[in-house]
């Protein structure tokens, strides 16, 4: 690193809190000492506190760009100065460009997602999914394929905090994009079986199957899954949840953990920073990412 570092680096950064456990770092930096780029990515604790002046901040330095997690993904876009159509659409940023002291936020998730599925085979455009989730990385999915061209999409929810913002995905895909979606509560299980017997993709865009839910999943049992469906999980640790398994034993066509969806998200940010692709290949041995 010391001999990377010149008076010429350019500085990104990760702003979330906590965040120390990121991947981030690794991954950025690696990519930008693989292609001889002159950045340097670091890791800021950052809570909303303190977000409007690391924003200000940040700005003033002529920091290049930066990635956004929790708890500061949804409230950043009101510091900055425009808004991508998916980022708007989701109301949540996790990726911000500095043009010339203009900050453009983007939503990058969906994007990993949908690269991900893309780089595995999987082609969903034109197709029906049906997806469990309405946190911000179902949305950000949920808007990314509705974007993309996805025919339909279930978004399926239980009636918690989540709810409200799962009615609103609904309503933006369905007044914005030419994709149909509809809302069901997840615990309308004859509801769920007849969407993904209907669908060519089941997704589970819930934080069940890692800590503390690890050995769980969103559907009731193996019955809901059949031989040509393709299983997606956003979750990458444990890096085969209990669904996954499930879907393999069954025999299903494919079964996606989340490090895809990690890895490209990552690589759509670098391309908006560096304006060159990340050097993927490179990162997958680095971090042992399968998918």
């Amino acid at each position: 690193m010391t001999e990377r570092i010149t008076g010429h680096t350019e500085l990104i950064g990760l702003i979330a809190y906590p965040i120390r456990h990121s991947k981030s770092p690794t991954m950025h930096n690696e990519a930008f000492k693989k292609l001889g780029l002159d950045y340097a990515y670091l890791a800021f604790e950052v809570d909303n506190s303190t977000l409007e002046d690391t924003v200000k901040g940040f700005r003033a330095m002529k920091v290049r760009g930066w990635n956004v997690s929790m708890p500061n993904k949804t409230v950043i876009g009101q510091y900055l100065d425009h808004l991508s159509p998916a980022a708007e659409l989701c109301g949540a940023v996790n990726t911000v460009v500095n043009d010339n002291g203009v900050l453009t936020g983007h939503i990058t998730d969906g994007i990993g997602f949908m690269t991900a599925l893309k780089e595995s085979g999987v082609d969903v455009i034109g197709k029906k999914m049906t997806i469990a989730g309405a946190g911000g990385a179902a949305t950000a999915i949920e808007i990314q394929a509705a974007l993309d061209g996805v025919k339909e999409i279930s978004i399926f929810n239980r009636k918690d905090e989540f709810w409200a913002r799962a009615e609103q995905n609904v309503k933006n895909i369905n007044e914005k994009t030419s994709c149909k979606a509809t809302l069901y509560d997840l615990a309308d299980h004859e509801a769920l079986r007849r969407e993904i017997e209907e669908s060519y993709i089941f997704i589970n865009a819930t934080g069940v199957g890692m800590k503390p839910l690890e050995g769980q999943m969103v559907i009731p049992d193996a019955s809901y899954l059949r031989k040509d469906l393709i299983v997606a999980d956003t979750v990458y640790s444990p890096r085969t949840t209990k669904l996954l398994e499930t879907a393999k034993e069954v025999g299903c066509a494919k079964a996606i953990n989340g490090e895809g969806m990690m890895l490209y998200q990552g690589a759509a940010a670098f391309k908006m920073w560096t304006g060159q692709d990340m050097p993927v290949e490179h990162i997958k041995d680095v971090l042992d990412i399968q998918f």
